[in-house]
């Protein structure tokens, strides 16, 4: 297992290679616009390596399309994926932090096979309340861990694309290219036209 993975190959050496791992990411924390996304992907730990092989790395270090062309890939060498949301009420209610939380929540019950799971790895430092299933926080999972990187590509490429189908609702915003994010263009627009439905009034920078 490359370097940079060594943390699934440490762990995970306490397990039968038949077991189920999981791994489960979340993106969108930092926007201030939309909802924010988890997904959780669920494989043998004996395929993980297929993964690494594929590709699968942090989602943040891959280019737009590489992280298209990896979805259907990390599907297909997966038995099970999910992704869901917190929605941007949910965010501004709980705040960010807890609303994250629970979208990785939903994104892992969401899974038929979750009680089969041997071991969810949680990227972050916080694990996920009442989880019933074994879990291990893990600080920079994407980076650490191909099962949370492959994770974290799924959300990604799922959360660019409802924003993208969200932009010509909110024209003024240049969501297309920002994806909710707070560049400058986003704050300037921000104190143009305020904030939209689809804005978190709980972030300090809307």
């Amino acid at each position: 297992m490359k370097k940079h993975f060594s943390f699934d190959s440490s762990l995970l050496s306490a397990y039968p290679t038949n077991g189920l791992v999981a791994g489960v990411d979340e993106v969108g924390r930092g926007a201030l616009f939309g909802c924010v996304v988890a997904a959780t992907v669920v494989l043998p730990i004996s395929d993980i390596p297929i993964l690494i092989d594929m590709g699968v790395k942090d989602s943040k270090k891959l280019s737009p399309l590489k992280r298209q062309q990896l979805v259907e890939p990390i599907k297909r060498a997966v038995l099970a994926w999910s992704i869901n949301t917190a929605s941007v009420s949910e965010i501004d209610n709980l705040n960010i932090l807890q609303a994250s939380l629970l979208a990785m929540k939903r994104s892992i019950l969401g899974l038929n096979i979750y009680p089969n799971i041997d071991i969810c790895l949680v990227d972050g430092k916080i694990p996920v309340p009442d989880l019933p299933i074994s879990q291990q926080t893990v600080i920079q999972g994407d980076l650490r861990s191909p099962v949370i990187a492959a994770a974290s590509i799924l959300a990604k490429v799922w959360r660019d694309q409802l924003i993208i189908d969200l932009a010509d609702k909110y024209p003024e915003y240049n969501l297309a290219a920002n994806k909710g994010y707070p560049t400058i263009q986003h704050r300037q627009a921000i104190k143009q036209y305020g904030l939209s439905l689809e804005h978190r009034r709980s972030f300090k920078s809307c």
